[in-house]
């Protein structure tokens, strides 16, 4: 009896956590799935099963998104802090905060965020072209022209930017660079 009383024992000890860790790995893995094939009621449904204090900064992430998604900002945006509590490195959090920030036309919280997000990946071509968005809607048509150039310069191929450099051009009352911009806007637009 007391022998089966300590393989019991031993078992919820140090093996539980470990079979609950795996558990949680597989779940996370499912969430993932479903919120990518855009079953995003499904996913938070699995979300709710992982305890807080078990969820890692990719959950607390995949959460603010699925919120968002439900146009719930206020709730998204303390998701996506969550996120960068555990993980203050994460770029993609950032970029979802400066994304929540310019929607609402919170231009400085927007940028402060999207220069987080820089800051830790520079290369991020999305988040220097929402830097510029954030800089536009503050007509401040320099800085905006500059964060457009660097998405650009990471991303050559994304119409968008030059149709925001172009807006931008034309703001700057520069007419000849937003004509140019606007035509590889068109050919890239076209290519597509």
């Amino acid at each position: 009896m007391k022998v089966v009383f300590f393989i019991i024992f031993y078992l919820l000890i140090f093996c539980f956590p470990v079979f609950a860790e795996d558990n949680i790995s597989d779940l996370k893995k499912e969430i993932i799935v479903l919120y990518n094939t855009n079953k995003i009621r499904e996913a938070y449904s699995l979300i709710s099963k992982i305890p807080e204090d078990k969820r890692d900064a990719e959950i607390w992430l995949l959460a603010g998104n699925i919120t968002q998604d439900y146009g719930k900002s206020t709730d998204a945006e303390f998701l996506f802090q969550k996120a960068i509590s555990i993980e203050p490195k994460n770029y993609k959090a950032y970029y979802n905060l400066g994304t929540l920030y310019l929607k609402e036309e919170k231009f400085n919280s927007a940028i402060e965020n999207y220069k987080l997000c820089i800051k830790n990946n520079k290369e991020f071509a999305y988040a220097w072209n929402n830097l510029g968005l954030s800089y536009y809607g503050l007509e401040e048509y320099s800085k905006a022209k500059s964060a457009f150039m660097r998405a650009i310069s990471y991303k050559s191929t994304e119409a968008d930017f030059y149709y925001n450099l172009a807006c931008t051009y034309k703001k700057l009352k520069n007419k000849k660079q937003a004509e140019k911009m606007i035509k590889i806007y068109n050919k890239l637009k076209e290519q597509k």
